[in-house]
């Protein structure tokens, strides 16, 4: 069972940058692909970036494409979303997501693909 608590979230100002956080707790991290997500009001939650076990496979969606950065670091049990250039669309409540996956260094796009969720954190970039 792996735990996810988001922070980092916040009001910034449009072409400002923000870096959320997840730290994960009770498993082997290393174990996890990881992936971010949002959702803004009234929309579906959709995919934002994702990481394979290691750093080495990244993806992101081509609405931020350039603008955001996903990294991890075993060491320290946590995923982070670098996020450059906000722009007022970006505003979402922000979630990371892990899969467990031993082997192999997948990234994954959907969201059944993900066994645990953090309870997300808001992100509001005002124009």
């Amino acid at each position: 069972q792996l735990q996810l608590v988001e922070s980092g979230g916040g009001l910034v100002q449009t072409g400002g940058s923000l870096r959320v956080s997840c730290a994960a707790s009770g498993d082997m991290f290393s174990n996890y692909a990881m992936g971010w997500f949002r959702q803004a009001p009234g929309k579906e939650r959709e995919f934002v970036a994702a990481i394979g076990r290691s750093e080495g496979n990244t993806d992101y969606a081509d609405s931020v494409k350039g603008r955001f950065t996903i990294s991890r670091s075993n060491a320290k049990i946590t995923v982070y979303l670098q996020m450059n250039s906000l722009k007022p669309e970006d505003t979402a409540a922000y979630y990371c997501a892990a899969r467990f996956s031993r082997v192999g260094d997948t990234v994954y796009y959907r969201e059944t693909d993900y066994n645990y969720w953090g309870q997300g954190t808001q992100v509001t970039v005002s124009s």
